[in-house]
């Protein structure tokens, strides 16, 4: 099991703006992220940085989707990559270009980082890849070059998500020591965790099927989109999460499993029958 490690991210705002364009390096490493939202597209074709081979990704959401989507390309050109997107995309706010600072990157290189990254987006599953098809074996590199290149992927998936884009950081991570807690009720038997993004919901937890009247505005079109996207599936009379999912809060995430509205500060509980708003309200030791 990898150790993380501690790192120093350095976060240029060439336009002064904080939600504008950003270049990000970890100052000891040869990536440069350069992220570039839509609507400053002109103004970020402009950076140098586009002239380099890279891998590059664009993220944005599409309407009742239970997920965030990503599109995973690589390019020589980066500009007119961009307008072709720009042109035939319309789900992406944000692109984020990664290039060698030292200029190596070459043909083969970005190859394989761009079907090492769909292969690793798909396994992870936060987001929904947009590529469609991922190929099931990359472009041939050598021994060295590939680990290398491996080397490379973590360094994009640190500045990536530190961008604010976690793509490639699995929503329950099994060295996680963060306490579990559940929730129960009306034949509803829910599991999960509270996360620095949010409430996630384990596999395997089980949800009610009957919604409440009251509820069925707010549950009901989330719960659709979850099954959907095959995070729920109905099995004999109960709705079975299939995958972690990522909740925005834990009343959200309790409503799913109860089938009502309901305050997950209090619903969620751990085995001691103490509630989230107890251990991490309360508590202050």
């Amino acid at each position: 099991m990898t150790t993380a490690t501690a790192k120093t991210i350095q976060i240029y705002l060439p336009t002064g703006e904080p939600r504008g364009i950003r270049i990000a390096e970890i100052t000891t490493r040869i990536v440069q992220a350069v992220l570039i939202p839509r609507s400053d597209l002109a103004q970020g074709k402009r950076r140098k940085e586009l002239d380099l081979p890279g891998v590059y990704f664009l993220f944005g959401d599409v309407e009742d989707e239970a997920k965030p989507v990503v599109y995973i390309g690589q390019s020589e050109d980066g500009r007119n990559r961009f307008d072709s997107h720009n042109k035939t995309k319309s789900f992406w706010k944000t692109a984020i270009f990664c290039v060698s600072k030292t200029q190596n990157f070459t043909q083969a290189h970005i190859r394989y980082l761009e079907w090492y990254c769909m292969q690793r987006a798909k396994e992870v599953g936060r987001y929904n890849l947009e590529n469609g098809q991922v190929p099931v074996s990359s472009n041939y590199v050598p021994e060295p070059m590939e680990a290398e290149l491996l080397d490379v992927f973590e360094t994009i998936s640190t500045l990536v998500s530190s961008l604010g884009y976690p793509v490639f950081e699995p929503i329950s991570k099994p060295n996680r020591s963060s306490e579990i807690f559940y929730c129960q009720g009306g034949g509803s038997d829910g599991k999960g965790e509270l996360v620095e993004e949010g409430f996630v919901v384990h596999s395997g937890s089980k949800a009610r099927i009957q919604v409440t009247p009251s509820a069925t505005s707010s549950v009901t079109p989330h719960r659709e989109r979850l099954i959907a996207a095959g995070v729920l599936e109905e099995v004999e009379g109960q709705f079975v999460f299939k995958e972690d999912y990522l909740f925005s809060s834990p009343s959200t995430a309790a409503g799913i499993v109860l089938g009502r509205s309901a305050n997950g500060w209090v619903e969620w509980k751990n085995t001691h029958g103490a509630t989230l708003n107890d251990v991490y309200r309360e508590d202050s030791d």
